[in-house]
């Protein structure tokens, strides 16, 4: 789980890594007989029995510097990627970081890129809204109208949905599913774990081969493996 590629020396959520540090991490997953891929390949693959030494690769909120910084690092490495983008917000920034910075939001162009690139798209929601506390409409709108837009700016079919900060309850899951998604991203969802709550694990500027070794390590023992994918 990514968020934003750029200079992190202002980075006060943790949520930035370098283009350099990126590129060393993409660079160790290859060392090691790894590829990054979307999470929608990853889950075909699951289901063919063919995805062994494939990681899914998630980039969340739509951060501009994708296309400038992520994108050819992936494609230097031969990796692909989900990009959980916040139709609500197409151009805009993350007004929902209080401490900031303000880091601008891809554009429509910006997401259709990425698309053409091979990326697969998929819905963070409208506003980076957190979920477990929306009414019935806001959820509503959150999930399936997002859907709806995402759908229509890149051609294809959404399958994708990722919960904004993570946080999910069974309310959400059956939301996102009544909404049309094929499977939906959380961080640590415990018992709610399954194709609509897919746990990932939190990759930062700290993280050099040593850490990835022990998160991968931990995270196999963390959360258990997700039924049903």
């Amino acid at each position: 789980m990514y968020h934003s590629v750029d200079d992190c020396r202002d980075d006060p959520y943790g949520v930035t890594v370098t283009p350099a540090r990126l590129d060393a991490q993409l660079g160790w997953l290859r060392r090691r007989g790894l590829r990054g891929v979307s999470v929608a390949e990853l889950l075909a693959a699951r289901a063919r029995g063919t995805a062994r030494g494939l990681v899914g690769l998630t980039f969340d909120d739509g951060y501009a510097d994708f296309t400038e910084h992520a994108l050819p690092l992936l494609r230097r490495w031969g990796c692909g990627a989900t990009l959980y983008v916040l139709a609500g917000r197409l151009g805009g920034d993350n007004a929902w970081d209080e401490l900031g910075p303000r880091k601008p939001l891809l554009t429509a162009d910006g997401v259709r890129r990425a698309a053409a690139e091979g990326v697969e798209i998929g819905s963070h929601g409208l506003t980076h809204t957190d979920l477990t506390r929306a009414g019935d409409r806001a959820l509503r709108a959150e999930t399936a109208a997002s859907r709806d837009r995402l759908t229509e700016l890149t051609g294809t079919a959404v399958t994708g949905f990722c919960y904004p900060y993570g946080r999910v309850d069974a309310r959400a899951v059956d939301a996102v599913r009544a909404a049309g998604y094929g499977y939906a991203c959380a961080v640590d969802p415990g018992p709610l774990t399954g194709p609509y709550a897919l746990p990932r694990v939190h990759i930062g500027q700290r993280d050099t081969a040593v850490r990835l070794l022990l998160k991968t390590r931990l995270h196999r023992l963390r959360r258990r493996p997700a039924a049903g994918v």
